[in-house]
């Protein structure tokens, strides 16, 4: 993931982050419960940085299912599947501006990230591992809007910064991140300021133009959440040890591929619109030529390895080197973190540094 451009008030709080992720040992120390690799799993043929990967891996499928769930709670479909909630009939139909099955989708793709951390968790218990458990972080407030849990949450939904470079790189034949390159945002006006991605009250439903917003909103903010996945998986897959963790992280990746693939071409669906209520401009993405259009949803050829190889098809960004913080950095500069504790930045931070520096054969 690339970490987007920040307001003034996340520079401050991802300064703090990056200031932790330079602690070391001491900042480890506060997430020891989570991050220490156990004799055990070391012992059953797994090495304490296949451990450290998975932890990290748990982490992040933990928060996403948070984010997933509020999503569901008010946009999809509420069952014994995905419990919670009662449903918003019409942010939901703001939604299937986008597309019909929007709710279904939603309901899918929530279900989908409760068994990734479950399983990564439960995997990690029987090899005598410490899981990942961040119940103690699930201190920031709920939506308001009717048909939300008043419960504690891990994520905030309500203050998205959301980077939307992810649509131009995949559309770029010149361009990878990978290469330290930078790519056009194709809605800029999300990367520079803080907008909901779901109602933060019954107020948020009205006028329609603000409502279909943060439908518009949560469209853009579902491919941005997934296509970090998409790059996580084979930038950390590339640093374990144990041929079955090897199959973990090659099998729970593709299905993030797949949610990614169907997020962005249901965000090419936002009608083009101005919010009343604050001024933010979803364009006609069709205007400006072949980088921005919808319908160009299969990986545009690009450079890869090295430029003087063909371009070639590739999932982008898939360095190894810092993959677990550039997750946790962008993530961030996202606003998904926006009221969480020092202690959470240092827990989350602590188990970043542990999978980066998992290296093969250690």
């Amino acid at each position: 993931m690339e970490t987007a451009e920040r307001t003034e008030q996340l520079t401050t709080r991802s300064a703090f982050l990056l200031k932790g992720a330079a602690v070391g040992a001491g900042t480890i120390a506060v997430g020891r419960l989570l991050t220490a690799p156990s004799r055990a799993f070391a012992s059953g043929g797994l090495t304490p940085g296949d451990a450290d990967i998975l932890r990290f891996l748990a982490a992040a499928e933990t928060l996403e299912t948070d984010a997933w769930q509020q999503y569901n709670e008010l946009g999809g479909i509420q069952d014994s599947e995905v419990p919670g909630g009662s449903g918003s009939p019409a942010y939901r139909d703001a939604l299937s501006v986008l597309d019909s099955d929007m709710a279904q989708y939603i309901h899918d793709n929530t279900d989908d990230e409760f068994t990734h951390f479950t399983f990564i968790n439960a995997y990690l218990k029987s090899h005598g591992a410490e899981p990942v458990d961040l119940d103690k972080f699930r201190t920031l407030p709920s939506s308001k809007a009717t048909g939300a849990q008043q419960i504690g949450r891990l994520t905030n939904l309500m203050q998205l910064t959301v980077d939307t470079s992810w649509w131009t790189r995949y559309r770029s034949d010149s361009k990878n991140p990978d290469f330290g390159d930078t790519l056009p945002q194709a809605v800029p006006g999300l990367v520079a300021g803080e907008f909901p991605g779901i109602p933060r009250d019954d107020s948020d439903l009205a006028p329609s133009d603000h409502l279909q917003a943060i439908a518009n909103t949560a469209g853009f903010h579902f491919a941005f959440i997934e296509q970090g996945g998409t790059s996580l998986y084979p930038g950390l897959a590339q640093r374990v040890t144990h041929p079955e963790v090897l199959r973990i992280l090659l099998s729970i990746g593709p299905t993030e591929t797949m949610h990614f693939q169907t997020w962005q071409d249901k965000a090419g669906n936002a009608p083009p619109l101005t919010d009343p209520t604050n001024g933010l401009v979803f364009p006609d993405l069709n205007a400006d030529g072949e980088l921005l259009q919808t319908n160009l949803i299969m990986p545009e050829p690009t450079i890869f390895l090295s430029r003087k190889f063909p371009v070639c098809s590739i999932i982008r960004p898939t360095e190894t080197d810092g993959a677990a913080m550039g997750a946790v950095r962008a993530l961030t500069a996202n606003g998904l973190f926006r009221g969480q504790s020092d202690e959470f930045f240092s827990v989350l931070t602590g188990l970043a540094k542990a999978a980066d520096a998992a290296r093969h054969g250690t």
